[in-house]
C-alpha cells in the first residue's frame, strides 16, 4: 500500500538531488564547463556512485525502493536523480502530484556577477528540471532570477512552455529593484495569464544572518545534520524574513491589483511565523494608511492579498493544526521535502498529531484543495 492512502494528497515541496554534471548536460555549449559543479563532497559523490550502480541491481533497486519514506535520504534515496526511479517512488508514495524543487545545483550559478552565466545557469537548470518531471505527475519548479526584467521574461517563458509547472523567484530584491517595481509586471501577468505559481523557497541567495553573528569566539557549530552545509539555529530563527520582505513588497507595490490572478507558494520557510505576519501587516496598514497614500491605494486590507494569492508549507515538526485554527484553513499545504532528511520518516503522521479539532475539510483544504486553487486546477 502507497505511503500516503486513504485522501488525495499533494506534495507541495520535493526535490531532486542533483549530480554534479547535472546542469552541464543542458546548458548551453560555451557555458557548459562554466555549470559543473566543483569540489563535490566526497560522502556526496559516493551516494551518487553507489545509487547509479544500484540502477541495474534489482535486488538493490527493490531494497531501495522498499519504504521510501522512513528510507535513507539524500543523494542514495530512491528517485534522487534517477528520472525512472522517481517515477516509480512517486507511485510508493502515493502523493497524486508532487512539486519537485532543485537543492544543489542552483549555487553554481545564483551569485555570479555575470548575467550571462545567471541567465545561462537558469536556462539549462530549468531544461534539466523539465526532463526529470517528463512524468505529468511531477511538476517541475523553474528557476528564474528578476535581476533583469526581459531575460527574466524570456526564461520564463521558455520553461513554461518546456512544460516547467512553477517558477520559483529568489526571496530578495529584483537587483536594484522592488520585486513589485512595474517594469516587471510583464514576468508577472505570464505567470498569471499561464496560471504558473510563484514560489520562495529557501536557496541560495535567501538573505540570512549576516555572517557577523557567528563570529561568537566559540568554535562553528555543525549545521542541522551534522554537516556544515546546511543552515544553523541562528539563521533558522531568521529564515522566513526574507520571504516576509518580499510578500510584503509585493502587497504596498499594488502587484496583486495589477496582476489579481496571480497565485504564489512560499516553501520550505516554515509557517509559525504566518499568523504573527498577518497581523504586523495589518498593524502598519491601520497605522500608515493615514498619511500613505500607496496603503490608501490598495483595494484589500493586506493580510487579505495573503489569504487570495499565497499558500505556505509548514514544518512537519510545527503545529499546523493550531496555524489552521489560528490564520485560517485557507493558507497552508502538506508537503514531505522527499527525498529530504527534514521531511522526517512520517510527515502525515506528525502533521495528523496535531489535528485535533480541525474539520475533514479543513484536513481536504489541507492536503488537497489548497494545493490546486495555488496550481489553478
Amino acid at each position: 500500500m502507497p505511503y500516503a492512502a486513504g485522501r488525495v494528497i499533494h506534495d507541495a515541496d520535493s526535490h531532486v538531488m542533483e549530480p554534479g554534471d547535472w546542469l552541464a548536460a543542458h546548458a548551453d555549449e560555451a557555458l557548459a564547463p562554466r555549470l559543473t559543479a566543483r569540489a563535490t563532497p566526497e560522502r556526496i559523490e559516493r551516494q551518487v556512485a553507489q545509487a547509479r550502480a544500484r540502477k541495474g541491481d534489482t535486488g538493490a533497486s527493490a531494497a531501495a525502493a522498499d519504504n521510501l519514506i522512513a528510507g535513507p535520504k539524500g543523494w542514495i534515496a530512491y528517485g534522487a536523480f534517477d528520472a525512472d526511479e522517481r517515477r516509480e517512488a512517486l507511485d510508493r508514495l502515493g502523493f497524486a502530484r508532487q512539486l519537485v524543487f532543485a537543492t544543489s545545483s542552483l549555487a553554481i550559478f545564483r551569485t555570479s556577477s555575470n548575467p550571462d552565466v545567471l541567465y545561462g545557469g537558469a536556462r539549462a537548470h530549468n531544461r534539466a528540471m523539465a526532463a526529470f518531471c517528463a512524468d505529468p505527475r511531477l511538476i517541475g519548479v523553474a528557476f528564474v532570477p528578476l535581476d533583469d526584467p526581459q531575460r527574466a521574461l524570456e526564461i520564463a517563458a521558455e520553461a513554461i512552455d518546456q512544460g516547467c509547472g512553477a517558477v520559483w523567484v529568489p526571496s530578495t530584491p529584483a537587483g536594484g529593484m522592488s520585486p513589485g517595481h512595474p517594469e516587471l509586471d510583464p514576468f508577472w501577468h505570464l505567470l498569471a495569464d499561464t496560471r504558473t505559481p510563484f514560489m520562495l523557497h529557501i536557496g541560495p541567495g535567501t538573505r540570512m544572518l549576516p555572517p557577523e553573528y557567528a563570529n561568537n569566539g566559540k568554535p562553528r557549530s555543525p549545521d542541522l545534520h551534522g554537516g556544515g552545509e546546511n543552515l544553523r539555529f541562528k539563521d533558522f530563527v531568521v529564515l522566513p524574513f526574507s520571504a516576509q520582505m518580499f510578500l510584503a513588497a509585493l502587497i504596498y507595490d499594488g502587484l496583486f491589483d495589477r496582476v489579481p490572478e496571480l497565485r504564489g507558494g512560499v516553501i520550505e520557510f516554515g509557517a509559525a511565523w504566518v499568523p504573527g505576519f498577518l497581523q504586523q501587516l495589518d498593524l502598519g496598514y491601520r497605522s500608515f494608511s493615514k498619511t500613505d497614500p500607496l496603503l490608501q491605494a490598495l483595494a484589500l486590507k493586506p493580510s487579505d492579498y495573503i489569504r487570495r494569492h499565497i499558500k505556505f508549507t509548514p514544518f512537519p515538526g510545527e503545529d499546523a493544526g493550531a496555524l489552521i485554527r489560528d490564520a485560517g484553513p485557507e493558507l497552508f499545504l502538506f508537503s514531505s521535502d522527499y527525498p529530504h532528511p527534514e521531511g522526517t520518516t512520517d510527515p502525515i503522521g506528525r502533521f495528523e498529531k496535531t489535528f485535533e479539532g480541525v474539520t475533514e475539510d479543513d484536513k481536504d483544504r489541507f492536503y488537497r484543495r489548497n494545493f490546486e486553487e495555488m496550481m489553478g486546477g
